[in-house]
């Protein structure tokens, strides 16, 4: 009956799923995700509030933007090595929203309210697939409740913070392998917990052509609570882990360094790299308390997570053609935190190019349309020493992942000075 505890490894999907370069989220504005996301430096809109607060002090009057991404990930598993067979990931669209209010108080003050999804997405498989003992679907969900203000020190110099209430949830389906007996045990779990972040960032322009910014966000701390649920014949039933389960987790720092040029009053180009603190994950730990072990005791189950820390490096640029008609684009290079022994199907992850363009439409001085469109290439990933136990008595989930998404962003501003 040892293989029936596999079914502990359902609640570690949480954190590979929240907690992964591929879930982090980073397209929280049409006009900086048009730039590949190097915004750090010019935090030109609403979405200051999460690319650098301390450009809220740069922006004028009150401003209300609203929008969206669509994400449309694709993957394919071709495995277990030696095997060659593929198989799908089901087709989805995620559409995280951000909404900004940004109002300037004076010369020297300006605030900012915002929500958006800075974690989140999923995956869904073929619920007889060869890894449904790893996954079949998996579905997060964050929204951070963002606060923030800016000072002007000078027209030279700014600072600004924020803070978060973030709330999150999840909802995973997976089976589990009734070994040596036949058939599966179906898995349904569901969570939630809550947390605060806080982030701090520096504007600085040393001349009318040249800007740096410096952005650092917290990581934070959930201890998310949730329901684990099983559908299998009674006569499993006292053996399988059920009822209430309790999950900490920690969200990575990142912190953000951006310089932008602009050479004359069509042209801005601007880099960003990105640091973020992946290393702090390196273990899971999940505690069932209503499942104990023979002494009494809760059953508490740990996972080897090993994660790397990793960075997203990025270049942007924009062009105005006009008074009305702005063209963007740009590329980032992202590299992934998961190392080849934990890489699984919830989370297909690797490194990855993001080719950007976009473009932006005043349709009068008070009101904007900014379009953008992204990209997002996989490199292949072949695994061959998986450490990962995907079935009853079978470890080594080794073979090779292909994956891709198209991200398409779209905001509308509004303008009262």
């Amino acid at each position: 009956m040892k293989k029936i505890f596999q079914l502990l490894s359902v609640v570690v999907i949480i954190s590979s799923q929240v907690f992964a370069s591929g879930f982090q989220i980073n397209e929280h504005g049409a006009r900086g995700m048009a730039m590949a996301g190097a915004f750090t430096a010019l935090a030109l809109d609403g979405s200051a509030l999460f690319y650098n607060p301390a450009g809220l002090s740069q922006l004028s009057g009150t401003q209300f933007m609203l929008g969206t991404t669509l994400i449309s990930p694709s993957a394919t598993f071709r495995g277990v090595t030696p095997a060659i067979d593929e198989y799908k990931m089901e087709s989805a669209l995620f559409t995280p929203i951000n909404f900004y209010i940004t109002h300037q108080l004076n010369d020297k003050w300006a605030l900012g309210f915002g929500v958006n999804n800075q974690y989140g997405l999923g995956t869904t498989w073929d619920e007889n697939w060869i890894g449904r003992y790893l996954a079949i679907k998996t579905e997060v969900k964050t929204y951070y409740f963002t606060g923030g203000a800016s000072y002007k020190f000078s027209d030279e110099f700014s600072i600004g913070i924020t803070a978060s209430y973030v709330y999150g949830d999840v909802a995973i389906l997976k089976k589990n392998s009734l070994s040596p007996f036949d058939g599966d045990a179906e898995i349904d779990l569901s969570g939630n917990g809550n947390s605060f972040a806080y982030a701090i960032g520096i504007l600085y322009k040393p001349s009318e052509s040249f800007r740096v910014g410096l952005d650092f966000r917290s990581g934070s701390d959930f201890t998310f609570k949730g329901d684990a649920t099983v559908d299998a014949p009674s006569q499993f039933n006292s053996l399988l882990p059920t009822g209430s389960i309790e999950a900490p987790l920690s969200l990575p720092y990142n912190a953000t360094i951006g310089l932008a040029f602009l050479p004359n009053d069509k042209l801005t180009v601007s880099a960003d790299f990105q640091y973020v603190g992946w290393s702090s994950y390196d273990k899971m730990e999940v505690t069932f308390t209503e499942f104990n072990n023979p002494d009494g005791t809760p059953y508490v189950s740990t996972s080897v997570r090993d994660y790397n820390n990793s960075w997203i490096a990025r270049l942007g640029a924009e062009y105005s053609l006009s008074e009305s008609f702005d063209l963007r684009g740009g590329i980032l290079y992202d590299k992934n935190p998961v190392k080849d022994e934990w890489v699984e199907p919830s989370l297909p992850d690797a490194d990855r190019w993001g080719l950007n363009i976009g473009l932006g439409y005043k349709f009068t001085p008070n009101l904007v349309l900014d379009l953008a469109y992204m990209f997002l290439r996989f490199d292949e990933r072949t695994i061959t020493n998986s450490k990962v136990d995907y079935t009853s008595g079978a470890a080594g989930f080794n073979g090779v992942y292909n994956s891709s998404a198209h991200l398409f962003g779209i905001n509308l501003s509004y303008y009262i000075n």
